[in-house]
C-alpha cells in the first residue's frame, strides 16, 4: 500500500484531469475545494496541509505539461485551466493490455460482443479513471493513474510533458 499522501495525490490528479477532460476544450476554473473538499484557512490565513497538497498537485500537473492555466486565484484555484494536447491524447487513447486486464480496473461491460468502437471507448484511460473514481477504491485509482502517467514511459522519448 502506498503512502496516504501519494494515494491522495493520485485521487486529486484523477479528479482534476476528469474535470478538465469533461469540459475540453473549454477553459474552466479548477477549484481545490471541488477536488479535495472544503477547507477553512486558520487564524493566520493558512490552508490545511491537505488543501495545499491538492493545490500542489494541480501545479505539478502544469509543470509536467498536462494542463495550462492563466493564473492562480490565491491558493484556491487555477484560473482558465485546460488540458494540453499531450494530456488530451493520452486520456483519449486505449490503455495498455496489462492495465485493462487488472481485475479492479476494467468495466464489467467490456465484452467481445460489443462493437469495436464501444470497446475502444471503454478501454481509454479516461474511462478507466472514471470507473476507478466511481469505485472509490484507492488501489484502483492508484493503479489506473500509474498506468496513465507511466505507461510506455520507457518507450517514449517525449512523453506527456513534451510541451511546456
Amino acid at each position: 500500500m502506498a503512502d496516504i499522501h501519494i494515494e491522495e495525490f493520485y485521487k486529486d490528479a484523477a479528479i482534476a484531469l476528469l474535470q478538465l477532460y469533461n469540459s475540453f476544450p473549454r477553459r474552466i476554473n479548477l477549484f481545490v475545494e471541488d477536488i479535495a473538499g472544503p477547507d477553512e484557512p486558520d487564524e493566520f490565513g493558512l490552508h490545511s496541509k491537505r488543501h495545499m497538497a491538492c493545490f500542489g498537485a494541480l501545479l505539478w500537473l502544469e509543470e509536467e505539461g498536462l494542463l495550462r492555466y492563466v493564473d492562480t486565484i490565491r491558493q484556491e484555484a487555477l484560473d482558465q485551466a485546460v488540458l494540453t494536447r499531450d494530456a488530451f491524447v493520452r486520456l483519449s487513447t486505449p490503455a495498455s493490455g496489462t492495465l485493462l486486464s487488472a481485475p479492479d480496473t476494467h468495466s464489467p461491460m467490456v465484452a467481445d460482443t460489443l462493437p469495436e468502437s464501444v470497446r475502444q471507448d471503454l478501454s481509454t484511460h479516461i474511462h478507466l479513471i472514471r470507473n476507478a473514481l466511481r469505485s472509490g477504491s484507492s488501489s484502483s485509482i492508484t493503479r489506473v493513474m500509474q498506468g496513465t502517467f507511466f505507461n510506455n514511459a520507457r518507450n517514449e522519448t517525449s512523453g506527456m510533458a513534451s510541451d511546456h
